[in-house]
């Protein structure tokens, strides 16, 4: 049976939903100028620094050319651009220059400025990784963190330009540094291996002396690797001279306060829960420049994750109060002096700026670029609650193909990356790009997703490679039975963790008739041998002790049982990935090959760990979309 889309309707092309879309990123207010990043598909994934001096102005590029900013600390990055004002009162950026690592500072009250670089390397590359840093307008310095040498280090660098200075050297992984607004203490946030950020982490306290050093620092919060329970804390900031953090010691990370008069009486820390909600404030820390939560001056204002669905509010007298905006997918808050922004999208509105005025209650939301589809031709996000691994509740987002789901019609699972990340409700123009085609999609909150609670998010704990894979062939079956779905049709993809899910799902279900791999993990030994700094002992805790646990480690790789899989296959590879190498996929595709399974391999010479140029995006979705179709004879 040949399937078509409706008459009515125009298949989107690859070209409009990934061309040149840009992602923005990371907003920042200050003073009623607003910035952000913009990552941009068409200019080879460079991120430029975009602002706008006041609501209702045209934006400008502060960054143009080849500026390109990107950290690179712990790999995932993130945080490459501070945002402030110096001693003098000028207002700045200092941010992290891909082409030599270095910091540079641009000087924002000049349009046009040249930025000025305020490191010199000692060869063309700084030798290290720069970010996650702010600005210290008392000392007109940026304070940031390191990475260098298998170490984390908070320093510090003159907004004048100079050497970096080492205000601390962690036990092993720190960040998401906040300064209090006299400037007399510093606040971080530490973790060490085997742990995760999101799985057992502290938050640190020290003054800041009048040498512009740090006096001994303390763990005020979250919990040390040998405390009985592990306790995970995520972004600090200063409340006024009160500090807040999320907490998610009541199995949520919910955000908690600790007064200014109990830190200066140096008494042992007491957090007052300003909340009891089983809601998520906080998400995964796998980058720096994510915020959950902000505080305005006068207003502490949050995002909440429940059961799925983001919202924003603000907390008031221990109460959660609810702003009016359109609204369910949130990321990156800021506040300043009764404005809000953060990045939005609902599952008809695309990615882009919101903007409140707190104070009138007034909203405007402009998107990073135009929806390209009519209202009523958008496949919007349906609730599907099933049985998953264990017959626990398990939760995804079902699209149907445009015109209705029916039984004839083919399904796509997506297994999400991470594992921790979750499947969101904004609008995804890569998803409308399958349901205009007459495909369902089922976007899978498998147990280890984020947004449910620290224990959904823990039922992967050494269960990847079981949980993941039996949710999501749970979610087809129930589409399946509810006559949504053909059972020969259904395909599986994922990138990264979801990549590996996919292979896994595919040698050890029977659900599934075709995949798709972008850069996923093929044999999870030779990523708990191989693999950078910031994962190298993740596996740990999603599979078992390494090396103690080789037994397990084999028994779950797909490698390892390509003779289990019986269906297509095709994979997307960067040839310059740290985090799952090249060969993986190459030995993986070859084991298919001798099998006489059929195989695509597409490899990418400048791509790494995650695709960042539009070019490559198109061809992933094109190349997948035709594979597909081709083995399923659509």
């Amino acid at each position: 049976m040949s399937l078509s889309p409706p008459a009515t309707l125009t298949p989107l092309s690859a070209e409009v939903v990934l061309g040149k879309t840009p992602s923005l990123k990371e907003p920042a207010l200050l003073d009623g100028a607003l910035y952000w990043l913009e990552q941009r598909p068409h200019e080879q994934g460079r991120t430029t620094l975009m602002g706008r001096a006041a609501q209702g102005q045209e934006p400008r590029e502060c960054t143009p050319g080849d500026w390109n900013l990107r950290c690179r600390v712990h790999e995932y990055g993130g945080g490459p651009c501070a945002i402030g004002r110096r001693a003098n009162g000028e207002a700045v950026a200092v941010f992290v220059h891909d082409a030599d690592r270095c910091l540079w500072r641009l000087d924002l009250d000049q349009p046009g400025a040249e930025p000025q670089r305020l490191l010199t390397p000692q060869g063309k590359r700084f030798e290290g990784a720069l970010g996650g840093g702010l600005i210290d307008r008392q000392r007109d310095r940026w304070i940031g963190v390191l990475e260098r040498d298998g170490q984390d280090h908070l320093v510090a660098l003159p907004l004048a330009g100079g050497e970096l200075v080492e205000l601390h050297q962690a036990a092993d992984f720190c960040g998401y540094p906040a300064l209090s607004p006299n400037g007399a203490r510093l606040a971080w946030v530490e973790w060490q291996q085997p742990a995760m950020p999101w799985d057992c982490s502290s938050l640190w306290l020290a003054d800041v002396q009048a040498s512009g050093q740090l006096g001994p620092g303390r763990r005020v919060a979250g919990s040390a690797p040998e405390d009985p329970q592990a306790i995970s804390v995520f972004q600090p900031i200063w409340a006024g001279r009160d500090l807040v953090v999320a907490n998610d010691r009541s199995g949520f990370w919910n955000l908690e306060r600790w007064s200014a008069a109990e830190q200066d009486a140096l008494e042992t820390p007491r957090w007052q829960p300003l909340l009891h909600e089983q809601a998520e404030f906080a998400m995964p820390q796998w980058v720096f420049g994510m915020s959950t939560h902000a505080w305005d001056g006068e207003r502490l204002l949050a995002l909440a994750c429940r059961q799925g669905r983001w919202e924003l509010g603000e907390l008031k007298d221990q109460s959660w109060r609810p702003l009016e905006q359109p609204c369910s997918d949130l990321a990156g808050l800021c506040a300043q002096a009764g404005q809000l922004a953060c990045i939005a999208s609902s599952p008809t509105l695309p990615s882009g700026l919101l903007e409140l005025d707190l104070k009138t209650g007034s909203w405007r939301h402009q998107p990073a670029a135009p929806c390209p589809i009519a209202q009523e031709a958008i496949s919007q996000p349906q609730e599907l609650w099933f049985d998953g691994h264990g017959g626990q509740a398990t939760q995804a987002w079902y699209y149907p193909p445009t015109g209705g789901g029916h039984s004839e019609a083919p399904l796509l699972v997506k297994s999400h990356s991470g594992p921790t990340a979750m499947a969101r409700t904004g609008l995804n123009l890569a998803i409308q790009f399958w349901t205009s085609r007459g495909w369902g999609v089922v976007d899978v909150n498998y147990g280890g997703s984020t947004g449910f609670g620290r224990a959904y998010r823990e039922r992967l704990n050494g269960q990847w490679g079981v949980v993941d894979v039996a949710d999501c062939a749970a979610a087809a079956q129930a589409l399946i039975e509810q006559g949504q779905a053909h059972p020969k049709r259904v395909a599986i993809e994922g990138g990264s963790a979801g990549g590996f899910t996919t292979l896994a799902a595919l040698c050890f279900s029977d659900c599934f008739s075709a995949g798709a791999s972008r850069y996923g993990v093929a044999d999870l030994s030779a990523l708990a041998e191989d693999t950078h700094r910031f994962e190298a002992r993740y596996l740990d805790g999603l599979v078992g002790p390494w090396p103690e646990q080789r037994a397990l480690y084999a028994a779950r790789s797909p490698l390892n049982h390509a003779e289990r899989m019986s269906c297509p296959v095709i994979f997307f590879q960067g040839l310059e990935d740290v985090v799952v190498p090249p060969e993986q996929t190459e030995r993986m595709a070859e084991a298919l090959r001798n099998k006489g399974i059929p195989v695509e391999v597409r490899l990418f010479p400048e791509e790494g760990h995650g695709f960042r140029k539009g070019s490559t995006q198109i061809e992933v979705l094109e190349a997948t979309e035709a594979f597909f179709r081709a083995h399923f004879a659509l």
